[in-house]
């Protein structure tokens, strides 16, 4: 019965992302487009009054060098927006707990994290920031990061649909649109049901309790909700508290841990149908979907029957320690998943207490890219890179040369993609490999053996992917870690955002051929299993040699009652 109720869930969780996803995704599609909407009578005069008071000239079309800079120089100036409040943490107000100053490098790492959208997390929230910090600083962030890879994915679509052209957009109006009218709307809304479930959201003091052992506990309090739901909807994943989504406050009954999962994937997802919408192409949209979809349902099949599979550790047919035992296994999972193919990072179990096989999906999951549904933008135009490969590889199957919904793909395109694509993963495991021959890399590690690799593999993985999530185990809050991570984030981030955007800008430039008998269809499922051969053998394969290793030799180890 549990299994037919985990089923039923699913079903049901399925049944609202598909169509909400859709419904939204054309929505974002009327934005972006300029088209009237309802949001626009009641926000236009504000948006209007946000251009003049910045000196914004909306009708300022940007090249892709320009559009870049602007970009760079826009997070450039968050990133030093949040290291200085962190240094002074102690002077501003809101600090009720009167913290004291961040350190500078620990300060550097969460400020790389929360403007690349990663919002991995080397620091306990509540013992760390302050209410002040954690509103002005890593909240804003998150609208804005999130703001800025939905922008970029905006000038992609521009660059693919345009014909003829030379221009991609405007990123200052890209950003305050996708902020306006989709980020704070939703956001808005999904802090009232979280209010309406027991999620907090007070400026008090921390309370000090007596627990049944007589014992005095501490109770972090604060503005939590309305950072909980930029956290999700924004693909972001940076906890209020320490342990993130596993603590009562930021999640506290089932039905908030159904809608925090589902508000993962619902603007990556929608962003699909945008996509779609803006090209003209709703079904090479839907193809799209299907893949990601696919490739979620089949990670999450493989992670679930691990969990649920007899362990010869345990003793057990079900795997419960480092689970929430009030959402138990198969919401584990389905976090664990949709995390991790998401760009989240928010956790509401232990990554490392999962089976070894369950994490290694996890891990995997980021490995591919982040192109399964990935980050707010994030994820489509890094799955765009692997639709590139794809039409390049084919066409030269068929000694064709290659075209994408009418643009030709020439070796420009080519050598952009490819760099995309291999940067995070040299970052990964080069970084990796560092740490493993070092002591400073090993000193802080828990666990030996495969799981202790897992733990360094995990890390780098989750930082280069621009993730967040942690494997656990290994405290990454030194010297060593906080440097080599924070550029991990920077590769992971902007390794693929420049080539991207000069994509963009090279394919605006061209014209759109009609299509022909010989044309290679991009709507069909002969695609989509060519999309998904080329995603595992550029993403798996990468990773075959240091993930049999870790996570795959600790399951057979395992098998034989061989624990680490």
């Amino acid at each position: 019965m549990n299994y037919l109720h985990d089923f039923l869930q699913l079903l049901l969780f399925l049944i609202l992302l598909i169509p909400l996803s859709y419904i939204l995704g054309n929505f974002f599609a009327k934005v972006f487009q300029g088209e009237k909407h309802f949001l626009q009578p009641v926000l236009g005069k504000f948006e209007n009054f946000l251009y003049r008071f910045s000196g914004i000239d909306t009708q300022h079309q940007m090249d892709w060098k320009e559009y870049t800079i602007n970009l760079l120089i826009f997070n450039f100036f968050g990133f030093l927006f949040l290291v200085a409040l962190q240094l002074s943490q102690q002077f501003l107000p809101f600090n009720p707990q009167h913290l004291p100053k961040v350190d500078l490098l620990l300060a550097i790492n969460t400020a790389v994290s929360f403007v690349t959208n990663t919002n991995w997390q080397s620091y306990a929230g509540e013992t760390t920031l302050s209410y002040f910090v954690q509103m002005a600083g890593m909240a804003v962030q998150n609208f804005l990061s999130a703001a800025t890879g939905i922008a970029v994915m905006v000038a992609l679509i521009r660059g693919i649909a345009t014909r003829n052209g030379k221009t991609i957009g405007n990123f200052w109006n890209d950003v305050t649109k996708s902020v306006l009218y989709i980020l704070l709307p939703l956001s808005i809304i999904f802090s009232i049901i979280l209010l309406s479930q027991g999620v907090v959201d007070t400026f008090s003091h921390y309370v000090t309790a007596v627990t049944i052992e007589g014992q005095k506990q501490i109770i972090p309090l604060g503005p939590v909700a309305s950072q909980v739901a930029i956290k999700q909807l924004g693909t972001n994943g940076g906890g209020f508290f320490n342990t993130n989504s596993a603590f009562p406050f930021e999640n506290p009954t089932p039905l908030s841990n159904f809608l925090e999962v589902l508000s993962i994937l619902l603007i990556p997802a929608s962003l699909v149908f945008t996509y779609g919408k803006m090209l003209g192409s709703k079904k090479h949209a839907w193809t799209i979907f299907g893949v990601m979809l696919f490739v979620f349902l089949a990670g999450l099949a493989v992670s679930y029957y691990s969990e649920i599979s007899y362990n010869h550790v345990f003793n057990t047919q079900k795997i419960m320690e480092g689970k929430e035992l009030r959402f138990g296994i198969f919401n584990s999972v389905l976090w664990s998943t949709a995390t991790t193919v998401a760009s989240n990072g928010s956790v509401n179990s232990m990554i490392s207490s999962l089976s070894p096989i369950s994490g290694l999906i996890a891990m995997l999951n980021i490995q591919l890219g982040e192109i399964i549904f990935g980050g707010v933008g994030a994820g489509l135009y890094g799955m765009f890179l692997f639709i590139v490969i794809t039409v390049f590889i084919s066409g030269l199957m068929v000694g064709r040369t290659p075209e994408y919904l009418g643009k030709k793909i020439e070796a420009y395109e080519i050598k952009w993609s490819i760099l995309a694509v291999l940067l995070p993963s040299i970052a990964i495991l080069f970084f990796s490999s560092v740490a493993v021959v070092s002591k400073n890399g090993l000193s802080s590690l828990l666990n030996k053996g495969p799981h202790g690799l897992s733990e360094i593999l995990y890390a780098f993985t989750s930082a280069a992917g621009n993730n967040g999530s942690a494997f656990a185990g290994l405290n990454t809050n030194t010297n060593f870690y906080n440097i080599l991570m924070s550029i991990a984030m920077l590769i992971g981030r902007y390794g693929v955002i420049v080539p991207v955007l000069a994509v963009a800008g090279s394919l605006v430039k061209k014209n759109i051929a009609p299509a022909t008998s010989g044309t290679l269809a991009t709507d069909n499922f002969m695609f989509a299993f060519l999309l998904v051969a080329v995603i595992l053998i550029v993403g798996a394969l990468t990773f075959f040699p240091v993930l049999s290793i870790g996570p795959f030799l600790e399951h057979l180890l395992m098998q034989s009652g061989i624990t680490f």
